[in-house]
C-alpha cells in the first residue's frame, strides 16, 4: 500500500476525499506502526504501516488508499520500564485517543494487559492483544445540518434536564421498538413531546464518549450503565445507535442534535475528562497507556510506577501536558464545531485544575477555554469537586462557570427531613447562593441547583428509604454513601399505608417545588417528575436494566406528578422574580416601595437574628417583589413581574401564617399548595390567615389588578370570591 509523508495536523485519521492521513502524538515512543484489520472478527492486522515521518512528537503518514470505514490500531514501540513511568508494549494493539468511531469494543481477555495476569505489573506480558483490542473505525464526517441553529438560550432562562439516552426511551411504548434506547429514540416525536410539554429547556446527556465495561463488571454480568469509564473522547458510544454499522453512531447522534434543536432544546454533554478506562497500575492497556503512558497521566513524582488519583477510578489525566491539554481542548472543539452540541457538564472538575497538587481556579485548563472563541460561548457547567484533598471547590470556579450546587442540595434536603436551624442557609440557598457567586462577579444563574442527580436516591427513593439498598450491584450494599435520611414517613419502601404514601408524595411536591422556584438555573433528574424509582439502590451505576431505565406506565401517581411538576415549570417561567439574573439586595431600591425581598415568621413579620439563629424555627416565608426586579431585557425594556410570597412549613403541624401586607388594599391569588395541589385559586385579603399545612409549602401571587380591586368589597370572609 502507497504511504505518503503526511501531515502531523490534525491528530486522528482524517478523510479528505481523497484518502486518509493519520497522526498520532508520542514523546517517548521510539517507533510507531500504524495496524489496519479488514473486519471486526478479525485475529490479527492485515497490513502493518510503519509510520517513518515525525514531526515535534507527532507520528504520521498519508494513505491514498484508504477509505472511511477502514479499521485501525497502532503497535507502539519504546521501553517498558514501569519504575520510571513508561509502559509501552508493541504486542499490544492500542486505540487512537482522537479517534471519531470506535469500529471494535474491548473484548476483555487476559492479553490486553501489558503485565502479566496474576503477577507483578512489572512483569513484561507478550501475548499479542490484536484479537481482543478496541479498534477505531475512519469515518467520513460529512452531514447534511439544514438550517440547524443552536437554542442559544440564556442561561437565567434554562432549565435542564439531566437524562440516559438509553434509560430515557428503552421502556417507552409510543416510540419504535428498534429506536428505543438510541439516539434516534431521544430524538423521536414521543421523548421530545414529552420533555417540551414538560417545559424544560435543555438536555444532560450522561456520557455519551464511547466507554469500556469494567473487566470485574463484565464477570460478575453487570455493565457500566453511566458511562463515566471513558475510552474515546471524540467517538459517539456506538451502544446508543440503531444501525448496525458503527459509523452510524456520528450520523444517528448528528440527527438526535438536529431534532432536538429544532424542538428549541439544547443538548449539553456530561464529559469525564479526568480520568481514563485504563484505570490503575493493573488495568489493561489499550489506548493511552500504551501510546506515551508518561506523558498523558499524573504518576506520583517519587514512584512513577503508580498513578496520582483523585478520581477514585485509578488515574487522573496529566493537565499539566500541553499535549492533554490540546487532546481535551480539541475534543470540546470537535463536539461544538461539528456536532453542534451546547455545552458541557464536566465530571468531578476539580481534578482538571490540579495543576500541581492543589485545585488552582486560575490553571491552564480555564485559561485556554475563557480564551477560545468558540468554547467560551457554550454553557460551562462544573462539577465542582473530586475525590482528592482539597477537591471541595463549590463556588471556587472562575467567571463563565456555571457549577452544580451541593450546597443547595444539602441545605433543602435538610430543610424538608425536619432537621431544624438550617433557615438561615436555606434562605441564602433560596436566593440564588451570593455568598457563593456574587464576589466572584458571576451571577445568580452560577449556581446549577439540584437535589437528586444520576448520582444517588431518585427523588421518589429519597423520600421512601432511609438506608440504601445496593444488593443488586454484588458488592454486599457496602458501595454507596449511607445518607441515613429518616425522613419520618413511617414506613421504608412500598407500603399501602395510605398516610405514608401521601406524606411520601406531598413531600416529593415540596422538594420538586422548591427546586423549581429557587432562584438559579434548576436541573431536574431525568425520571423524577414520573416518580423514578430504583428500588433504594442509590449508586445503580452498573445497572443497565430495568433497575435504571423509566418506567412509562403511567400510573395514577405518575400523571399526578407530572402534571404538578408541569404546573410547577409554568409558575417559574411565568413570573421574571424567580428568573433574576442579578442578586436580590435585601434594602429597599430606588422607586420600589418594599425592598426587593424580604423574609417573614408566621406573624408576616420581618425575620429576626434570634429567630435566623434558633434551632426550632421550621417555617419560613419570603416575599419577592417583583416590582423591584430593575433589570432590563435584550431589548432595553424595564422586566416587570408579579410579586410572589412563598411559604414552606417542614413541622409536622400546620400554622397560620399571616399574610404580609404593605398597604391596606392588597390581595393574594393562590398559585399552589402542596398539600392540596388541586385546589381551585383563592383570593385572600392582606393580613388574612393563610392554613399551612405540616410538612408543606404554598405560594400566593400579589393580585393588586385594578379591575379586581374594583371587586374587593364583594369578597367573603375567607378571601373568596
Amino acid at each position: 500500500m502507497r504511504v505518503w509523508p503526511g501531515s502531523p495536523y490534525p491528530l486522528g485519521a482524517t478523510w479528505d476525499g481523497v484518502g486518509v492521513n493519520f497522526a498520532i502524538f508520542s514523546e517517548h515512543a521510539t517507533r510507531v506502526e500504524l495496524c489496519l484489520f479488514e473486519s471486526l472478527e478479525a485475529e490479527s492486522e492485515s497490513l502493518t504501516i510503519p509510520l517513518t515521518e515525525q514531526t515535534d512528537m507527532v507520528w504520521h503518514g498519508y494513505l491514498p488508499d484508504v477509505r472511511p470505514g477502514q479499521l485501525y490500531g497502532y503497535r507502539v514501540h519504546g521501553p517498558y520500564e514501569p519504575h520510571v513511568g513508561h509502559r509501552f508494549n508493541p504486542n499490544k494493539v492500542v486505540m487512537d485517543p482522537y479517534a471519531k468511531v470506535v469500529g471494535r469494543a474491548v473484548r476483555w481477555h487476559e492479553s490486553l494487559f501489558g503485565f502479566r495476569p496474576g503477577e507483578d505489573d512489572a512483569t513484561f506480558n507478550t501475548r499479542d492483544s490484536a484479537a481482543h483490542a478496541p479498534l477505531a473505525a475512519v469515518v467520513d464526517t460529512a452531514f447534511t445540518w439544514g438550517d440547524d441553529r443552536p437554542p442559544r438560550t440564556p442561561w437565567h432562562e434554562t432549565l435542564i434536564y439531566e437524562l440516559h439516552v438509553k434509560g430515557f426511551t428503552a421502556r417507552h411504548p409510543d416510540i419504535a421498538e428498534d429506536l428505543r434506547g438510541t439516539y434516534l429514540g431521544l430524538a423521536s416525536e414521543p421523548a421530545i413531546q414529552h420533555l417540551t410539554s414538560l417545559g424544560v429547556t435543555a438536555v444532560e446527556l450522561m456520557p455519551v464518549h464511547h466507554h469500556t465495561d469494567e473487566w470485574h463488571l463484565v464477570r460478575r454480568g453487570l455493565r457500566n450503565y453511566w458511562g463515566y469509564n471513558t475510552l474515546s473522547y471524540f467517538a459517539p458510544d456506538v451502544r446508543y445507535a440503531s444501525g448496525a454499522s458503527p459509523l452510524e453512531g456520528v450520523r444517528e447522534f448528528k440527527m438526535m442534535v438536529r431534532a432536538l434543536h429544532a424542538a428549541g432544546l439544547e443538548v449539553i454533554l456530561d464529559v469525564v475528562y479526568n480520568h481514563t478506562a485504563e484505570g490503575n497500575h493493573l488495568g489493561p492497556t489499550i489506548s493511552l497507556r500504551g501510546i506515551d503512558n508518561a506523558s498523558y497521566y499524573r504518576l506520583q513524582p517519587h514512584a512513577m510506577r503508580y498513578y496520582e488519583d483523585f478520581t477514585g477510578c485509578g488515574n487522573t489525566l496529566n493537565m499539566r501536558s500541553p499535549r492533554v491539554l490540546q487532546l481535551i481542548m480539541d475534543s470540546l472543539r470537535y463536539w461544538v464545531k461539528d456536532m453542534h452540541v451546547d455545552g458541557f457538564r464536566f465530571d468531578l472538575a476539580s481534578a482538571l485544575a490540579r495543576e500541581l497538587h492543589a485545585v488552582d481556579k486560575l490553571g491552564a485548563f480555564f485559561d485556554i477555554i475563557h480564551q477560545d472563541p468558540l468554547l467560551s460561548q457554550v454553557k460551562l457547567i462544573a462539577e465542582p469537586w473530586d475525590l482528592g484533598e482539597g477537591g471541595y471547590q463549590v463556588g471556587n470556579f472562575p467567571t463563565k462557570w456555571t457549577e452544580w450546587n451541593g450546597k443547595y442540595r444539602d441545605a433543602v434536603r435538610r430543610f424538608w427531613r425536619g432537621d431544624g436551624g438550617g433557615v438561615s442557609e436555606l434562605a441564602t440557598r433560596l436566593s440564588g447562593s451570593s455568598d457563593l457567586y456574587e464576589q466572584s462577579g458571576r451571577r445568580p444563574y452560577a449556581s446549577v441547583n439540584f437535589i437528586t442527580a444520576h448520582d444517588g436516591f431518585t427523588l421518589a427513593d429519597l423520600v421512601s428509604y432511609n438506608d440504601k439498598h445496593n444488593e443488586a450491584n454484588g458488592e454486599s450494599n457496602a458501595d454507596g454513601e449511607n445518607h441515613n435520611l429518616s425522613w419520618n414517613c413511617g414506613v421504608e419502601g412500598p407500603t399501602d399505608d395510605r398516610r405514608v404514601l401521601e406524606l411520601r408524595a406531598r413531600q416529593r411536591r415540596n422538594l420538586m417545588a422548591t427546586l423549581l422556584l429557587s432562584v438559579g438555573v434548576p436541573m431536574i433528574s431525568g425520571g423524577d417528575e414520573m416518580c423514578r424509582s430504583q428500588g433504594g439502590n442509590n449508586n445503580a451505576y452498573c445497572q443497565d436494566n430495568e433497575i435504571s431505565w423509566t418506567d412509562w406506565s403511567s400510573s395514577s401517581e405518575q400523571q399526578e406528578f407530572v402534571s404538578f411538576t408541569r404546573r410547577v415549570i409554568r409558575v417559574w417561567k411565568d413570573h421574571p422574580v424567580l428568573r433574576r439574573r442579578k442578586f436580590f439586595q435585601g434594602r429597599r431600591i430606588r422607586g420600589a416601595e418594599v425592598q426587593d425581598i424580604a423574609w417573614l415568621d408566621p406573624t408576616g413579620a420581618e425575620m429576626t437574628d434570634e429567630m435566623w439563629n434558633s434551632p426550632d424555627v421550621r417555617v419560613l416565608g419570603v416575599r419577592l417583589n417583583g416590582d423591584a426586579i430593575q433589570e432590563v431585557n435584550e431589548r432595553g425594556e424595564r422586566i416587570v413581574g408579579d410579586t410572589l410570597l412563598l411559604m414552606l412549613n417542614t413541622a409536622p403541624e400546620a400554622i397560620s401564617f399571616v399574610l404580609p401586607a404593605t398597604s391596606p388594599i392588597e390581595r393574594w391569588e393562590t398559585l399552589l399548595d402542596t398539600a392540596d395541589p388541586w385546589q381551585a385559586p383563592r383570593r385572600l385579603r392582606a393580613g388574612d390567615r393563610y392554613a399551612l399545612h405540616g410538612r408543606s409549602m404554598a405560594v400566593l401571587k400579589l393580585n393588586n389588578r385594578k379591575e379586581d380591586l374594583r371587586r374587593a368589597a364583594d369578597w367573603g370572609p375567607q378571601g373568596v370570591l
